[in-house]
C-alpha cells in the first residue's frame, strides 16, 4: 500500500520500524551507500516495495545538496529539433544514460542574445546538478557564465580556438572532425578526382573549423575558389553549392561538413545537370541514417557515434562511481574523450 491507515503516505520512521533497523541504516540503503550487511539490505528494499515508500525529493536534495537534474543547453533555434536528426540522436544518448543515472534533463534553448541572462540565472540558482551544452560559438559567453556559477559541465565538442580561456578548463567530448574529412578527402581522391570542393559548416564552430582544416591538410594547395561556407542546415547546402558550381563549373568532386547539408548539394547538382557520382563524386559526414540512405543517390559519409557521443557526454558529468558532479571536490576535471569516425561507402562517391 502507499498510505498508512491515517491517510498519510509512508515515512522513513515507519520503514525503520517495519524493517527493525534504525533511520540511518534505512537512509545509506536508498541511497545506495555501503556498509549495510546484504541480507538487511534486502529487507529493507522488501519493506519499502510493501510499503511504497518515496523518498522525499526535497528533503534529500537538502542533505545531499543534489537535485537530480542536469541543463541541456542548445544555441540553436528550437525548430532545429525537427529539422536536424543530428540533435534528436545527441539528445537521446543524453537521455538514456540520464535515466539510468536517474537524473531528470531539463532542456534550455538559446535563440536570442536576450536568452543568455534568463539561462545563466537559471544555470546559477542552484536548480541544477551540472549542464551540457553544445553547438557553441567562438564568442558564446556561455562558458563564461559557468565559471563564474562553479557549476560542473561537459561540453558537446571541443573549444573553440580563439574563445579565450573561458570553457577550456571543462571536459569535452568530440568526435574526430579533422581525421575523418582527411579520410573523405583521401578516398575522393583516391577516385581520380582533381577538382574537390567543400562546403564547411559555420566557421565560428570547432568541428566546421577541423573539418575544414582536414579537407587542406590533404590538399594543401587547394585553391579559395573551391571553399564555400555553410551553416549545417539543407538551405545552407544549397546555397554554397549552388555558389561553388557559379565559379568552379569544372568542379569533380565536393566534400560536404554534414549529411544535412549534403542533402541540399546533391539538390542542386541534380538541378543543374549534374550527375552524381559520375560527374561529381559527393561526400557527407556524420551518417544521419534518414538523410544518408535517403538521397539520390545514397550517401558516401563520415560516420560518427553520435548517440554514444550524448552517453559519454551525460556519464562523465556523472560517473557512476561518484555521488557527484565530475571533478566535485578534486579541483580536476576528467579527461576529455575523443571518438573515432569511419568513411561508410555508398553510392555517391
Amino acid at each position: 500500500m502507499t498510505e498508512r491507515a491515517n491517510g498519510q503516505r509512508p515515512t522513513l520512521q515507519d520503514v525503520a520500524r517495519e524493517a527493525g533497523v534504525s533511520r540511518s541504516t534505512v537512509s545509506r540503503v536508498i541511497n545506495g551507500e555501503a556498509g549495510v550487511r546484504a541480507p538487511v539490505a534486502e529487507r529493507i528494499r522488501k519493506v519499502v516495495a510493501e510499503l511504497g515508500y518515496v523518498p522525499n525529493q526535497a528533503a534529500r536534495s537538502l542533505v545531499t545538496r543534489r537535485n537530480n537534474a542536469v541543463a541541456v543547453v542548445l544555441t540553436e533555434p528550437q525548430n532545429r529539433l525537427f529539422v536536424d536528426p543530428f540533435f534528436d540522436r545527441l539528445l537521446g544518448g543524453i537521455r538514456q544514460e540520464l535515466v539510468r543515472q536517474e537524473v531528470q534533463p531539463v532542456l534550455l534553448f538559446i535563440e536570442e542574445p536576450d536568452d543568455y541572462p534568463r539561462v545563466g540565472h537559471f544555470l546559477g540558482g542552484g536548480h541544477v546538478d551540472g549542464a551540457l551544452l553544445f553547438s557553441l560559438r567562438a564568442d558564446d559567453p556561455l562558458p563564461g557564465m559557468l565559471e563564474r556559477t562553479g557549476l560542473p559541465a561537459v561540453f558537446g565538442g571541443r573549444p573553440v580556438p580563439g574563445a579565450g580561456e573561458a570553457g577550456h578548463g571543462y571536459t569535452y567530448v568530440d568526435a574526430d572532425n579533422r581525421g575523418g574529412a582527411r579520410e573523405a578527402v583521401r578516398h575522393l581522391r583516391a577516385l581520380g578526382r582533381t577538382r574537390i570542393a567543400t562546403v564547411t559548416g559555420p566557421l565560428d564552430q570547432a568541428a566546421a573549423i577541423d573539418r575544414l582544416d582536414g579537407y587542406r591538410d590533404v590538399l594543401l594547395d587547394g585553391p579559395a575558389e573551391l571553399i564555400a561556407e555553410g551553416d549545417f542546415t539543407l538551405r545552407g547546402g544549397r546555397a554554397a553549392m549552388g555558389a561553388l558550381l557559379d565559379r568552379c563549373p569544372d568542379l569533380d568532386a565536393v566534400f560536404v561538413a554534414s549529411d544535412l547539408m549534403a542533402s541540399g548539394a546533391l539538390e542542386v547538382l541534380r538541378e543543374r545537370g549534374r550527375r552524381v557520382p559520375q560527374d561529381v563524386a559527393v561526400v557527407g559526414f556524420d551518417d544521419l541514417a534518414p538523410v544518408a540512405e535517403a538521397t539520390d543517390p545514397p550517401l558516401t559519409t563520415v560516420r560518427q557515434d553520435i548517440e554514444g557521443m550524448g552517453r559519454l557526454m551525460a556519464h562523465l558529468l556523472f560517473p557512476r562511481d561518484t555521488d557527484g558532479p565530475a571533478g566535485e571536490g578534486t579541483g580536476h576535471p576528467l579527461s576529455s574523450v575523443i571518438t573515432p569516425t569511419e568513411l561508410v561507402l555508398r553510392a555517391s562517391a
